[in-house]
């Protein structure tokens, strides 16, 4: 009798769940589709390849010039002193050392530029898709890009509403 009535009880809290779970309208959007479709995500796109050049720039200048010292001292290498020939290598080792730095300083300026670009972008995406799940009665909104978690995508689609709030 007692095992009864743990399986009446358990069902009973089986079906009262799943009817709570399916009383919750969801549907889902691929954020990155909307981010890549928005028009300031491209202009911070087209400003963070121009950086991103200019530091490129700016360090194959320093190897090709560092190159160039090392044939030069190459070439002379057998004209001048031991100890000159040590100085000039500790020289090269160090123009190597400050184009490595200059390397990982461009690549965290890069991705302090990004975040510092892309954060109102997607607060503004996330703003908008929040508006349209509001005004669809939307509970629940999965993030539909691959490795977004999306679990099931029958549901309802709010790419072209959200588009449409931002104004493309």
């Amino acid at each position: 009798m007692k095992h009864l009535k743990r399986i009446t009880i358990a069902l009973f809290l089986f079906v009262a769940t799943t009817g709570f779970i399916s009383a919750q309208k969801m549907a889902h959007i691929d954020v990155q589709e909307l981010l890549t479709a928005m028009p300031e995500m491209k202009a911070a796109q087209a400003e963070l390849q121009k950086l991103g050049e200019t530091y490129k720039a700016d360090i194959e200048s320093s190897v090709t010039e560092l190159k160039n010292k090392y044939n030069q001292y190459s070439t002379e290498a057998a004209t001048k002193s031991k100890e000159e020939n040590d100085k000039r290598a500790a020289e090269l080792q160090g123009y190597e050392k400050n184009i490595g730095d200059a390397q990982n300083a461009a690549q965290q300026e890069l991705q302090k530029k990004q975040q510092e670009l892309m954060g109102p972008i997607t607060e503004k995406a996330k703003a908008a898709i929040e508006k349209v799940a509001a005004a669809e009665g939307i509970d629940y909104v999965m993030d539909a890009s691959p490795g977004g978690g999306l679990i099931v995508a029958k549901g309802k689609n709010l790419l072209p509403q959200v588009k449409k709030e931002l104004g493309f």
